[in-house]
């Protein structure tokens, strides 16, 4: 008697995930490197702040970033305009969402300008010494303020002015010596022509990054809120809370210090990238400065800040995508 042979059972097919949840998952990672070994005497008073090893830092950065699957941009010397850094910032800031990454480095001279909103007479505001003027304090923590939620952005200073909110400049200008480093600080006397010259500019920017705060809703005082949230600090003040992605800054000094230029690579710089050692570090961002400050001089000491939710953020390896 034949049998009719019954037919092998079907396999289900194993779901596939949706293409668009895959692409939802991958992170993205944007960088921006600002190197300064001059800057434009047209701005600045007829000084031209040379240094040495600025634009190295941010070449050598630029590499960090790549090995780490980010997207740099390069901007050096006369590219590191007013304008090209905040289009860069604001085109960062306009593309990456909640989980990407931001990677911000800046080598070259700090300065001050009179704090125009402050209710002290000699308080001053930190800035950057773009090449064609200085980026406020107040600029860059609004454009900062500008990311998603969720964002994280490390900043890492190499300059003089960077460490804390005090804006107490050293006591006196630092003696070099024929053959020593040069310190990344604009000198005081020129700090003040370059105001004096162009005061109504500084002036002008001050108010409208405090016209923009207001129309949006009252974006953080960058005074107000580096004041309260140091790294050990045990709260966040509600003014902090309003600061969407999570911020880590790391200086290269405090304010009553300076830091110093070198052959190769900026005295700050070059100890990170030692610790960071190609990869090889396995820390945290707190245990990272700490160990970047073992090994530096002890008249420069980096530091450590954050703005906004930061926790997670802190905790995790520098530079992971």
């Amino acid at each position: 008697m034949s049998t009719t042979p019954t037919s092998a059972p079907k396999k289900r097919a194993t779901p596939r995930p949706a293409a668009s949840a895959s692409a939802a998952a991958k992170r993205r990672a944007l960088s921006l490197h600002i190197g300064l070994n001059k800057v434009d005497p047209g701005h600045y008073a007829g000084w031209d702040g040379e240094l040495f090893a600025c634009e190295a830092d941010a070449a050598d950065m630029q590499a960090l970033a790549l090995s780490k699957g980010m997207k740099p941009t390069v901007l050096i010397g006369a590219q590191a305009s007013r304008a090209a850094v905040l289009k860069a910032l604001r085109a960062a800031s306009g593309t990456l969402k909640s989980g990407d990454y931001f990677l911000l480095t800046f080598s070259g001279h700090g300065g001050q300008v009179p704090d125009t909103s402050g209710e002290e007479v000699d308080r001053q505001d930190e800035t950057w010494c773009l090449w064609d003027g200085q980026l406020i304090d107040d600029e860059l923590y609004l454009e900062l303020s500008r990311f998603a939620a969720g964002v994280r952005v490390l900043v890492l200073s190499d300059s003089c002015h960077s460490g804390t909110v005090t804006r107490a400049a050293p006591a006196s200008p630092p003696v070099v010596l024929p053959g020593q480093p040069r310190p990344r600080l604009m000198p005081r006397q020129i700090a003040r022509k370059t105001y004096r010259d162009h005061q109504d500019f500084y002036d002008g920017l001050q108010k409208e990054v405090a016209t923009e705060a207001a129309r949006s809703g009252g974006v953080i005082d960058p005074d107000a809120a580096l004041a309260q949230v140091r790294i050990d600090s045990s709260r966040l003040t509600g003014v902090v809370t309003k600061f969407l992605p999570s911020v880590i800054l790391i200086s290269g000094c405090q304010d009553n210090q300076t830091s110093m230029d070198g052959e190769f690579n900026g005295a700050f710089t070059g100890r990170l990238l030692e610790v960071w050692n190609q990869g090889r570090f396995g820390g945290n961002h707190t245990q990272f400065r700490h160990v970047i400050v073992a090994g530096m001089e002890p008249t420069q000491t980096p530091n450590l800040y954050t703005l906004g939710p930061c926790a997670t953020f802190l905790a995790q390896k520098p530079f992971t995508v």
